[in-house]
């Protein structure tokens, strides 16, 4: 089992089960550490420099979901951002050998992974932020530079991989508003065609941002939060709210 340690990504958190990040699907969730993003609302915090952090054994994780099957039927790997990480396909591969399905949360910055790891049918789903409107906004939010095309290239790998996909945008009063969520709505359904794509709006908690300003900022409200809505369905009608 040590083997097999040494030659996958470090899990720096372990969620048993969650009925809400594959929608459809009883899954555990694994937290991998590091970013390439410094996004100010960021809840994640504690695995943006997470090189000394306690580590959770993969046998740990294997035991438990081997104890579950026939319940947990799926793994939600996010971070982080797990693209970053160069042994995640042998960590798609263990969760696979466990006949289990495997779903990645990603920032979409890494298309040549993410191309990968379709091409190589090591995840079955995904998921990608989209913070904000692809301009300079995306600076703002970020707080780096931001390659905006290849976040472009993964929402058109995305869309034409035939995997379970949806797109999200997490929605705080500082960088998106409903002009933002117009702007992504609709390109979204440029790239998806007139069905749309999943699209997910979810409400900004400041509990725990990253940024200490954005700790006091007011989230929106759940009218606001519905009013955004509203307006994401007028370009890409799958879109709905997720935490609001």
């Amino acid at each position: 089992m040590t083997a097999i340690c040494e030659r996958l990504p470090p899990i720096r958190g372990f969620i048993p089960s969650t009925l809400i990040d594959w929608p459809g699907r009883i899954a555990a969730i694994l937290f991998l550490p590091s970013c390439n993003l410094r996004c100010a609302y960021c809840h994640a915090g504690p695995l943006l420099a997470a090189e000394h952090a306690e580590e959770i054994p993969f046998a740990e994780v294997r035991r438990y979901l081997e104890s579950k099957k026939g319940w947990i039927d799926g793994v939600v790997i996010c971070g982080g951002e797990p693209t970053l990480q160069p042994k995640l396909a042998a960590l798609c591969d263990e969760l696979h050998g466990l006949a289990l399905a495997v779903k990645l949360d990603t920032n979409g910055t890494l298309p040549d992974i993410l191309a990968a790891l379709i091409e190589e049918r090591r995840i079955d789903a995904a998921s990608m932020d989209i913070k904000t409107a692809l301009d300079g906004r995306m600076a703002k939010v970020a707080r780096c530079e931001v390659d905006l095309e290849a976040i472009e290239r993964s929402i058109g790998l995305l869309i034409g991989s035939g995997l379970e996909v949806e797109f999200r945008t997490t929605c705080c009063p500082a960088f998106v508003d409903a002009a933002a969520v117009e702007w992504i709505a609709r390109h979204l359904a440029e790239r998806a065609g007139p069905a749309g794509v999943p699209y997910v709006l979810q409400r900004f908690d400041p509990q725990h941002a990253l940024e200490p300003e954005l700790r006091e900022m007011k989230p929106y409200s759940v009218g606001e939060m519905e009013a955004l809505l509203a307006v994401a369905r007028r370009f890409n009608p799958p879109s709905r709210l997720r935490n609001a």
